[in-house]
């Protein structure tokens, strides 16, 4: 089970709606996906997809069994609390226990991606995902305007220095599509996203432009990328892109580990190499 984590320094980018999406958009191309929501104190999973009416879950031998939608494994915070006007008001530590339950205690089962989705920032819930899952990779989601920018700056920093390879940083409402002209409106700018990867050299895995068709399934609670639009076939495209730039990261680690392991055995080698010499040289 590979593990991609959704994140960004700043809210309101978009990053749930991209979330939910990519685990959509992988099940669509075939793979076994979950979905795990790990914005504690603002869950939005359940509204993206019609199901924050859900109250508790089954528990079945020891797991808690995910809820099913369309074949994708979504476990949210949200689905946990007595209503959905209900504050989280918890401290790192219960917080910790909490993702640990999710990531160990929730019955997963046999799947290709688990997709998370963090919360903004990189406080107590994305630490505590590094720590425990250990991800595969991030995708780092942002909007155009250097507001955001500079607060994304910071996500792609975290995740180099924790160790998570970026394999792609998209940049979300990049431009609108006039329903009426056909012109293109540039309502929050663009090409801030594709500017600062190529400063931070992450790979910039593409725009996703305002859409009508995002906007409403979100509020119908039905992913975009079951739709009929152009932001799904872009969306999809992306994935592609992501997907290929997690093959690359992987080829390049196993690429690594096989130089880091014949170092050592060439380092092995010339040490008993001199083991030797210095035995022989004692006894003439």
């Amino acid at each position: 089970m590979k593990k991609l984590v959704v994140m960004s320094g700043k809210g309101g980018v978009g990053k749930s709606t991209i979330a939910a999406n990519l685990a959509f958009a992988l099940k669509k191309k075939g793979y076994k996906v979950g979905l795990l929501d790990c914005d504690v104190h603002g869950p939005s999973i359940p509204k993206l997809l019609g199901l924050e009416n859900v109250r508790g879950l089954e528990a079945k031998e020891g797991k808690i069994k995910p809820i099913d939608v369309q074949g994708v494994k979504v476990f949210s915070m949200g689905f946990m609390l007595p209503s959905r006007d209900t504050p989280v008001v918890w401290r790192g530590p219960i917080k910790h226990k909490f993702i640990e339950e999710a990531l160990n205690n929730v019955d997963w089962g046999d799947i290709d991606y688990l997709v998370i989705d963090l919360p903004p920032g990189t406080g107590d819930e994305v630490i505590s995902i590094v720590q425990l899952a250990k991800p595969d990779g991030s995708v780092i989601v942002t909007t155009p305007q250097s507001v955001a920018i500079e607060d994304v700056r910071k996500a792609i920093n975290f995740s180099i220095h924790a160790g998570i390879p970026v394999i792609g940083l998209i940049e979300n409402m990049s431009g609108m599509i006039c329903p009426h002209c056909g012109k293109e409106i540039e309502i929050f700018g663009s090409g801030g996203g594709k500017k600062l990867a190529a400063e931070m050299a992450v790979p910039f895995a593409g725009n996703l432009p305002v859409d009508t068709t995002i906007f409403k399934s979100g509020e119908d609670g039905k992913p975009f990328v079951d739709l009929n639009s152009p932001a799904a076939e872009t969306f999809s495209r992306i994935v592609d892109g992501l997907l290929e730039n997690l093959e690359m990261v992987k080829e390049e680690l196993r690429r690594l580990e096989e130089k880091a392991k014949k170092a050592k055995k060439d380092a092995e080698k010339k040490l008993e190499e001199l083991r030797k010499k210095s035995e022989a040289e004692k006894q003439s």
